[in-house]
This record gives structure tokens, sequence and C-alpha cells, in this order.
């Protein structure tokens, strides 16, 4: 692939957290099913000296026909002033296709499937095959950045624009602010040592391949605000690698809670959005800013 669109590369940003949530989430159908009243998981923040938000889960890849937003959510959004998310994707598409550029490509490097070995490879030969996709598609790209065009072909190309980019757009003249921008996003996939990175891509592959069954199951989870199960999920697939889920969680989440601490501590209500996964568990935001002094009370 010598050549990729911007508007490509922008939804590559989204991908992220659509790791942290397995990857099958991504291949969910893109016809919407008969499906439950929506009740994605949020929480309220209050600060000893009076500061307040609001953190909320999202996903960055949804079918179209979903119905996600509450009273409870639009309230909660409409009474704060300003939003905070993990890239801009209403804005950063000409610069995360430059960054994913200069970063993705190293002359001299083996075939791609010549970089697993055994059942990793024979699945990234028929991952790739499926999507009419083969080694010299990803000639001298990196094994992180061939782990994440694999996934997007693999992300429905009549899916919705996302809760994230959906919530950027409903910001209207509110500023949004950027947890992490797209260039320490895709450097954090770049940094990956060699080993790791194959096993995203193994991972990747797998879970294109066998990931489907379950992808409406943890779509529900999230859709029903089922924390206990999102937090399973996040222990599983490339998280269970332990490399992979400090660099790709749990860093991310203990620089991410000092960065909310900070922008609460200026007053008003900040709406914090990002991915589901970062949200549960002992070591998700929430859990970080309630360690912080913050009372944080599910509100959803």
């Amino acid at each position: 692939m010598t050549c990729l669109p911007i508007s490509f590369l922008r939804r590559l940003a989204g991908l992220f957290a659509a790791f942290l949530l397995p990857l099958a989430l991504l291949a969910a159908c893109s016809k919407a099913p008969e499906q439950p009243e929506p009740s994605p998981a949020l929480w309220e923040i209050t600060g000893p000296q009076g500061q307040h938000g609001y953190l909320f889960g999202t996903v960055h890849s949804l079918p179209k026909g979903y119905r996600w937003r509450t009273d409870a959510l639009d309230r909660a959004f409409s009474s704060s002033d300003r939003l905070m998310v993990e890239v801009n994707l209403a804005t950063q598409g000409r610069a995360i296709a430059q960054i994913f550029t200069g970063l993705s490509r190293t002359p001299g490097l083996p075939p791609l499937s010549s970089r697993l070995a055994g059942q990793d490879q024979a699945d990234l030969r028929q991952a790739m095959k499926a999507k009419g996709l083969s080694d010299k598609d990803f000639a001298g790209m990196e094994s992180w950045a061939a782990a994440l065009v694999l996934a997007q072909a693999y992300d429905g190309d009549d899916d919705g624009e996302g809760v994230d980019l959906s919530l950027i757009k409903a910001a209207g003249k509110r500023r949004v602010i950027e947890l992490e921008g797209p260039e320490p996003q895709l450097r954090l996939f770049d940094a990956l040592p060699e080993e790791r990175q194959r096993a995203l891509l193994a991972s990747v592959a797998r879970e294109a391949l066998h990931g489907e069954d379950a992808s409406d199951g943890r779509l529900m989870d999230w859709l029903t605000g089922n924390t206990a199960a999102l937090e399973k999920e996040t222990q599983e697939g490339m998280l269970a690698d332990p490399g992979l889920r400090e660099a790709l969680l749990l860093s991310r989440n203990r620089a991410w809670s000092g960065k909310i601490a900070r922008e609460l501590d200026r007053g008003g209500t900040l709406f914090i959005a990002t991915g589901a996964a970062h949200m549960v568990g002992r070591e998700g935001l929430a859990a970080l800013l309630a360690e912080r002094g913050y009372e944080v009370k599910r509100v959803q």
C-alpha cells in the first residue's frame, strides 16, 4: 500500500481504543439488530474544591443505526463547557496521514507473513487473503503499522462515524481538548519492541478470523454499561500480553488521570470521552481519579 487516503488514516486514530475492546467489536454487523435500551456507562466527578466533570466510555467505530444517546448523557453533555477526547478526529486528518506515513515504513523489512510463525502465520495469510491483500501490499511497512492497516480492512466501510466524532461535532463552540493527539498515539505503537509489534499483528489476524461470533455480545456490553464484562475483555486477547497491556492501556491511564485532574482544576464542567476500556477496572480512569481524592459516582 503505497498511498493511503487521509480519510482512512484519520480513522486509524480511532482504532486505538477499538483495539482495547477486542478487535471483533470493529467487525460488528453494519446493519443494527434489535437492541436493548441504551445505557452506556457514565460517571460524575466532583472534587473537594468544587471541581466537576463527567467520564464517558466510548467506542470509536459503531455500525449505523445503533442508538446510544440517553437523556442522562445528553444532560451531562449539555451542562459541560468543554470536551476532552483522545484525538480531535474532526481536525487531525492531515496530521495523522503525515505522521503515519513518516513512522510506518523502514526499507529492507522481511515480508510481512514471514514475521510470524506456525498458526499465527497461517492466520495472518488467511486474514490478508480474505481482504484481497498479500505481502506485497505491506512491503516496507513496520509490523505495528501493518496491524493497524489490517484491522482497518476489517472495519466495515458503511459503519457510522463513531461516538467520539459524534460528540466532537456536537460540541459546537465548546473547546475540544486532546488528551494525546495523533503523534503520541502513533508513536506509542512505533516504540513497541518488534516482539510486541508482532504479537499485536498476530492478535489482529486472530481476532479478524475468529472473533466475529463475540462481536454482538461485546457491543451489547458497551451499550448496556456492563462494566464487569468490559473489564474482563480488557484482560483478554492482545491485552493478555503484559507488555502490550502496559504500553497501550495502563501507562496511558496513569498519564491521562493527571491531565484530567489539572483540567478539572480550571473550573467549569469538563466532559471526558475516551475509549471504554480506559474507564473500567482498578487501573481505569474512574478508579485512578478516585485515588486522587475525587468522588466518582456512576450515574448511568
